[in-house]
């Protein structure tokens, strides 16, 4: 049995006699004899299983007939009569059968305009219904052979332009909804027509779905109002095929295409333009009407950017690019000449970036016409400008789950020079959000995360195109790599998106991240400094959280070390970094820059402007800032340019010294200590004068090593200063802080003891005491303080006052040996002069409640012998009448 007969059999519509009689007796009282004898030859026809021509027509004049009849009841109904679908459904079949071979007769016309009236009487079609009316509909016509050359061409035109225009009525009507258009079925008719012009390689299959579209847009264009416009998504691809076609070289398609394109603009013209410019822009598309294709395309560019929304572009850009992996060569030039078109000038808005890269990505090797590849080159460069985060991220992804290699996505970003610069700054600032100005937040829908942005930057610097370009944001990003690796190793891990997530899981973000410093170094030419800082062990240092700013130093030191060019722009841009007091990484900042401050190249760029960014960094309590800032000074002191700004970080050091955090004063102590050395009496006089007076607090400081390292101090400064700089106040100071000195040499700790002796011994030099230096030298504490007393009478006073504020000292012996000495100065009073040291006498009587029993009880003996010795010069006042030489109480 042949297989066609087999399918039409059981395609065969049956039903009961019986139930259809008993459902639809009562409707038929209203119809008319002629509508009844239709009802009734309707109810043969389904019954038989094999008709004639003659029987089908007259079938579909009764459905006609009862179509009619239905339509004019108040409440019609074909249900009431017999299932709408069933009858449909035959009409389908009718259409099926016809040969598709040859064109006989009017059949598939009169069975299509049967369905116009047949869709005009309730209940409405479904949608599936409709799809299969238009499928079987447009199958039957565009699959009939061209018209051929014969003496019944005239006829035979006539009866195909009848049947197209039945297959045009029957579309119009399905398209409806109510009294509109429904853009949603229409979109659904486009996806059953399309294929057949853009799929097709039969020229009279792609002209008859041209003009079907053609004039079915055009009858749509005459409603003011269409259902579902918002949601009509294929306006994209239409301007595309149309586009296409329109520089089609048979003239038939290019007209029917730039028809249809002319249709469509009218719509979206009609249904996206504001109303007031409507008329003047009809009125414009109306005179390019079956212009040149160069018109068509102009117009095409406008209404790519104006009328179209995000993701109908990228439609349209989709459709080119799929016609580029076309055989021809025609096709392939068509694409390319669009798309240079419509990207000619500023792109707009485009959605679906993500699936434009994947098709550029994984047909990029299939394009092989040279024109093609430039316009793929350039898509890609432009969609890289203007929506990079998607970019990057899509290729990533797609390198994540495929076999790399496939295509060189990077490469062709690499290969244009200004496009590889802005995309280097853009996940420069992506790589350092805190450095991304306002006026360059660019609004993308995606951002992509530092960790997203190194990857991508490794990947671009794996391209050699591009070395030059390297150089010129070389600091920049090297910087920002640290600066990144230093918050992955010693800050908390970073939240990302959860679309990015799957991205940095494929790889380690640390060791990625130093990866890519490398590869940045390796490309500038600095290859030797990647091995050096191997063996030196930098990289594990790095990457070591313990450790981690010790391989900052080591990475800096090497590029000192082998004196880099990238110096001097490394200094810039840390400077610029430290400006933002709430730059973040800053220690990172700072302990690098204090090793690079090592290279002469560097330090001769430090200006006051510079050295005061510095000194406000000074501000911080963090101990950890502080200490490479304290470090820095040392530099400072080597550089006869940097030693003249020192004046301006003087200020800020000192404060250091008065810090509640007893490790910065510590390491300013033991940092001010080893500046000295390099320090001179005469770059630096006012700031170790300043010092004298700063150390004064430390010397009784219960930390033995404040006090040892402040004494040190002191004497390292009393060693530089010269016989001629011996002028107020560091004379006065000097005199001051004599006592301390010799009571000291009883200090508990014995350096310090040691150091003080030597003090004594600048002190003596300085002040030209050549009988007591031999004396400080050698004596002990009792023999100079009573030589000291003997040569420096006059000073008594003030040798008083200074044992006075020792009363305080947390050791006991210096405490003793202040209250010992104390009585000494006092006994070589006269009455006069005793009198005016009643302060002193308040503080002694205060010493014989002290905490030691041994303070306390000597200092009572000393008042039974000042007592006993004011009795004895009241006796003697009288008669005395010898001068006593005039003290100091300074």
């Amino acid at each position: 049995m042949n297989p066609s007969s087999n399918k039409q059999k059981s395609e065969r519509v049956t039903f009961e006699p019986s139930t259809l009689q008993a459902s639809w007796k009562s409707h038929l009282q209203g119809l008319r004899q002629l509508e009844r004898e239709a009802y009734a030859f309707i109810l043969e026809f389904l019954e038989e299983e094999h008709m004639s021509e003659f029987a089908k027509r007259k079938f579909l004049s009764a459905v006609e007939t009862l179509s009619s009849a239905v339509r004019a009841q108040a409440d019609g109904n074909m249900d009431n009569y017999y299932p709408k679908a069933i009858l449909a459904k035959k009409i389908e079949i009718l259409i099926l059968e016809e040969s598709t071979e040859i064109l006989m007769g009017n059949m598939r016309q009169q069975a299509m305009l049967c369905i116009v009236v047949l869709s005009q009487v309730n209940p409405p079609f479904r949608l599936s219904q409709k799809l299969d009316l238009v499928n079987v509909g447009v199958s039957s016509l565009f699959s009939l052979p061209p018209i051929m050359p014969s003496l019944y061409r005239r006829d035979n035109a006539s009866l195909y332009l009848q049947t197209f225009q039945a297959l045009d009525d029957m579309l119009q009507a399905l398209v409806m909804d109510g009294m509109n258009p429904n853009m949603l079925i229409l979109q659904h008719f486009l996806e059953i027509i399309l294929p057949w012009s853009s799929l097709s390689d039969k020229v009279h299959e792609q002209m008859r779905a041209l003009g079907t579209i053609s004039r079915l847009l055009r009858f749509i264009c005459s409603f003011p109002e269409l259902s579902h416009m918002e949601e009509f998504s294929m306006s994209g691809k239409l301007m595309s095929i149309f586009g296409l076609f329109c520089m089609d070289c048979n003239h038939e398609i290019s007209k029917e295409a730039s028809e249809a394109l002319h249709y469509l603009f009218k719509i979206l013209v009609l249904q996206r333009s504001v109303k007031q410019k409507t008329e003047t822009i009809l009125k414009d598309l109306q005179k390019h009407f079956h212009g040149a294709w160069l018109a068509s395309l102009q117009d095409l560019t406008l209404f790519f950017k104006k009328y179209l929304t995000p993701e109908e572009r990228a439609d349209m850009i989709m459709v080119s690019m799929e016609a580029m992996t076309n055989t021809s060569r025609h096709d392939i030039s068509a694409a390319s000449k669009m798309l240079k078109m419509i990207l000619k000038y500023t792109i707009p808005e485009i959605g679906k970036v993500p699936e434009i890269i994947q098709y550029i990505y994984y047909h990029m090797n299939i394009i092989t016409e040279t024109t093609a590849q430039k316009t793929i080159k350039k898509i890609l460069y432009l969609l890289s400008q203007y929506y990079t985060d998607e970019v990057i991220l899509t290729l990533l992804k797609i390198e994540d789950q495929s076999q790399k290699g496939v295509c060189r996505p990077w490469e062709i970003l690499a290969s244009f020079p200004k496009g590889y610069e802005m995309i280097m700054d853009y996940l420069l600032q992506r790589l350092t959000p805190h450095q991304r100005s306002k006026d360059q937040e660019p609004s993308h829908r995606t951002e992509i995360s530092p960790l997203i942005a190194t990857r991508a930057i490794h990947e671009l610097l794996l391209e050699p195109s591009r070395r030059m370009e390297v150089q010129s944001f070389f600091s920049s990003l090297f910087m920002a790599l640290l600066f990144q690796i230093s918050f992955l190793v010693v800050e908390v891990d970073t939240e990302i998106s959860q679309d990015q997530q799957h991205i940095a899981e494929c790889v380690d973000p640390i060791s990625s991240t130093v990866e890519a410093l490398k590869t940045l170094m390796r490309s500038s030419g600095y290859g030797d400094y990647v091995s050096s800082i191997q063996r030196h062990g930098g990289w594990w240092l790095l990457v070591n959280p313990e450790r981690h700013y010790d391989g900052v130093t080591v990475l800096a030191r090497s590029l000192v070390i082998n004196n880099c060019w990238h110096n001097r722009p490394l200094f810039s841009s840390i400077i610029r970094f430290l400006q933002d007091p709430d730059c973040k990484n800053h220690l990172t900042a700072l302990v690098f820059l204090t090793e690079l401050l090592q290279c002469p190249d560097v330090a001769a760029l430090v200006d006051d402007f510079t050295t005061r960014i510095l000194a406000n960094w000074f501000k911080s309590e963090e101990p950890a800032i502080v200490k490479p800032l304290l470090q820095m000074l040392e530099v400072f002191a080597k550089h006869e340019n940097m030693v003249r700004r020192l004046r301006i970080l003087q200020p800020y050091v000192l404060n250091c010294c008065y810090s509640s955090n007893s490790d910065i004063v510590l390491e300013t102590l033991l940092v001010l200590k080893n500046l000295l050395s390099h320090l001179t009496w005469r770059h630096s006089s006012s700031f170790l004068i300043q010092l004298t007076f700063t150390l004064v607090p430390f010397f009784e400081e219960v930390s033995e090593h404040l006090r040892l390292a402040a004494f040190e101090i002191y004497e390292s400064l009393l060693a530089k200063v010269k016989k001629r700089s011996l002028v107020f106040p560091l004379k006065h100071q000097i005199l001051n802080l004599l006592v301390p000195l010799v009571l000291h040499l009883r200090d508990v700790n014995t350096d310090v003891a040691l150091i003080c002796r030597s003090a004594l011994c600048h002190t003596a030099a300085m002040l030209r005491w050549s009988k007591l230096k031999a004396v400080f030298a050698e004596k002990d504490v009792w023999n100079i303080l009573g030589a000291l007393l003997e040569q420096e009478t006059n000073k008594a006073l003030w040798f008083l006052k200074q044992c006075v504020a020792l009363f305080k000292s947390p050791q006991v012996p210096i405490r003793w040996a202040a209250v010992w000495f104390a009585g000494q100065i006092i006994q070589t009073l006269d009455l006069e002069e005793i009198d005016e040291i009643e302060e002193a006498y308040t503080a002694l009587r205060h010493m014989q409640r002290d905490s030691d029993p041994m303070v306390s009880c000597l200092t009572t003996q000393t008042f039974y012998i000042l007592e006993a010795k004011k009795k004895l010069l009241l006796a003697k006042a009288p008669t005395s009448c010898r001068r006593r030489p005039q003290r100091h109480y300074f």
